[in-house]
This record gives structure tokens, sequence and C-alpha cells, in this order.
């Protein structure tokens, strides 16, 4: 095990996870809380309870996501036998950019049966459990995963390495996009704009009411940044295109 790598990583996972976690809190729940809260999807507001929750439980989902990379990429033993590269030459320009939407397709695809398959009652109140105590979930709640789906999710990175070429960029890229979603997912209001859940674009895009309404029911609405696999396996909440709007239709207080 390399250690200082692992180290290198906690501190890059989780300094991306509280800075932008916490700028994302401080905007929404303090700075224009009074000003917007008339527009955020659950009228109510979390408790100190569930704010430290979720801190402490993404903070060890953090040290669990930071282990899988240090070990696979920081021993030149395990390093040699994934698809990682360094030279962007290698592959060309065309590819390094294009492998940046391929993970978004896998990475939804991967979430979306994982997530489904945690939801299984033999599973969900054991591991996923944990996650859903918020239901009415901050920007802190991002990573706060039980330590066993902790595992799983961080799982994606060996299916990346391991099945396609990636560079350094992409992962460093990819994975703060990974968590500035995330952030955005949680965060208790809608940043999309009125109309964006029926557009021919927006239907297929995943949304923070989307993915509230999975908190706060527990049932539907599985995706992570795309609606492809919902839509198609008829996993999507009935009511989440007039939520939506409703949720848009809201006026903001002066």
């Amino acid at each position: 095990m390399n250690w200082p790598a692992y180290f290198r990583d906690v501190t890059i996972i989780g300094s991306r996870y509280l800075i932008i976690a916490s700028i994302a809190f401080l905007i929404c729940y303090v700075l224009l809380r009074k000003m917007i809260q008339s527009k955020k999807i659950q009228q109510r507001f979390p408790g100190f309870k569930d704010y430290a929750r979720e801190i402490i439980f993404s903070i060890l989902t953090v040290f669990i996501m930071a282990f899988i990379p240090a070990l696979i990429l920081g021993s030149p033993e395990m390093r040699v036998h994934t698809k990682y590269y360094a030279d962007i030459d290698q592959h060309g320009m065309l590819y390094f950019i294009l492998a940046f939407p391929l993970m978004a397709i896998m990475h939804d695809t991967y979430f979306y049966w994982m997530h489904r398959l945690m939801h299984h009652p033999s599973l969900f109140k054991f591991v996923h459990l944990i996650h859903h105590k918020s239901t009415n979930p901050s920007p802190f709640a991002a990573y706060a995963f039980h330590p066993l789906e902790a595992v799983v999710e961080a799982g994606i990175f060996l299916v990346f390495v391991f099945t396609i070429p990636v560079h350094l960029f992409h992962l460093l890229f990819f994975f703060l996009f990974m968590i500035v979603y995330n952030v955005y997912g949680h965060l208790g209001w809608e940043l999309y704009p009125k109309g964006f859940s029926k557009h021919w674009i927006g239907k297929w895009v995943n949304t923070s009411v989307n993915h509230n309404q999975h908190h706060q029911y527990f049932k539907g609405n599985y995706g992570l940044y795309f609606l492809f696999w919902d839509r198609m396996m008829g996993t999507i909440r009935k009511d989440y295109d007039e939520k939506f709007e409703e949720v848009k239709g809201k006026a903001t207080n002066s």
C-alpha cells in the first residue's frame, strides 16, 4: 500500500467534498436562506443532528474512497494491469475528449443498477438506510453512505481503470464533476429553469427535484446524471414533472 498516495487522495477527495458542499450550504442555507426559502423543494430544513450525521458519514466515505485509487494506481505492480495511461498522444485528443461523456454514461449505468439493488429489502436497511436517513437532504449528504455502500460506490473507479483507457486528467476532472453534481442533487433547491423536465434535452437529465423526491419517498428516480434508465425501466415517479413545475413556480421572498 502506497500510504503517501493514500493520504494525498484523502486530501483531494475530502477537500473537494468539504469545499463544494460548504460553499453550497453557505450560499443557500445561510446567506440567501430568507430570500430563497420559499423556493426550497421541501419547505422545512434539516436539523443540526442531520447535518452532523451527513458530515460524519461523508468523511468516513472519503477515507474509504481514497483507498482504492491509492492501492491500484499507487502500486506499480497493480497499475501495470490497468488501462491507465500517462501520454495523451497514446490514444489521441479525440478519445481524450470523448472519454468524459463515456465515463458519465458508464457511471450513470453503474449507479442506476447498483442503486436499485441497494433498495432491495434484504439490503436496504443494512446498507442504504444510512443515506436515506436524510429524507430532506442537504449538500452535506452527498457522500453520506454506510461504509459498505461507500465501497460499492467507489467500485466505479475499478470499472474505469480496468475497462477503458483513462488518463490522470480523466480521473481528476470526472470525479470533480461527480461531486459537484452530487452536491447539486442534494442541494434542496432546483437550479435548472422552469420547463426543463419536459424539454427534449432536459427530460433525459437528472435534477435536484428528481433526487429530492427519491430521498423523500424512497422509491423511484434511481438515476445519477441522466434519466435514460429511469424512463426506459419505468422507475421515474409519475408526479416528477408536476413537482418540478410546482417548485419552479414558487415565488421568491422579497
